[in-house]
């Protein structure tokens, strides 16, 4: 069993305007750096043994404290670039309700299944990351890896591996903090008899990078 430790990136400059920002390449904020510097000083004292991050660069700088405070080299993996919000990029959501009021509806009622026009499913974004944390497990069976990534592949991937509907995610898990870190023991051999039960152990979720441990 791995310990992974899933973190989101830091503040970008469309995410603070609330728009989506998908698999384009944004750069994070003043405050953003701020909160991939906090993630670095965690990273110190948390024994990882891989670090490895989405290729786009608002994950990369998120990354690169850690890589500079453990001397872990960076991994990159482009199945855990974030999904493809297609035409919807760059824009908040109410202009995506005013140009695509149709698919805006059915993406809010089923995310994973509904993709944006032009766009990726979050069932697709599920089914090529996936692989990822299997590889890695395989690597590090007994390992501490710290991904980081994107909010919504994040969530898409926790409900697949908590045994729940990820046509969900946006109710259950709405938000996700930068840099915040969710982790988990995979694969994890369930005790459960619940008809969906988890293939993941959870130790934490959303949880602030000093407060973490």
């Amino acid at each position: 069993m791995t310990t992974f430790f899933l973190a989101r990136h830091g503040e970008t400059i469309w995410h603070a305007e609330h728009r989506y920002a998908g698999n384009s390449d944004v750069a994070l904020t003043r405050n953003g750096l701020g909160q991939a510097a906090a993630l670095g000083a965690w990273a110190v004292n948390a024994a990882l043994d891989a670090i490895v991050a989405s290729p786009l660069i608002r994950a990369q700088r998120s990354a690169a404290p850690a890589v500079e405070t453990t001397g872990i080299p960076l991994r990159t993996d482009d199945r855990l670039t974030e999904i493809d919000f297609g035409e919807a990029e760059g824009l908040t959501p109410d202009e995506i309700a005013q140009r695509y009021p149709e698919a805006w509806a059915a993406f809010r009622e089923a995310p994973a299944s509904n993709p944006l026009p032009g766009g990726e499913s979050g069932r697709a974004g599920i089914a090529r990351a996936m692989p990822v944390l299997d590889e890695l497990n395989r690597e590090f069976p007994d390992g501490r890896v710290l991904i980081v990534g994107h909010a919504t592949l994040i969530r898409l991937l926790f409900c697949e591996l908590a045994g729940m509907d990820p046509d969900g995610y946006r109710d259950l898990l709405p938000v996700l903090g930068n840099c915040h870190l969710t982790t988990i023991v995979y694969p994890w051999a369930t005790e459960s008899r619940a008809v969906h039960h988890p293939r993941i152990r959870l130790l934490g979720f959303d949880v602030p990078p000093l407060r973490a441990d």
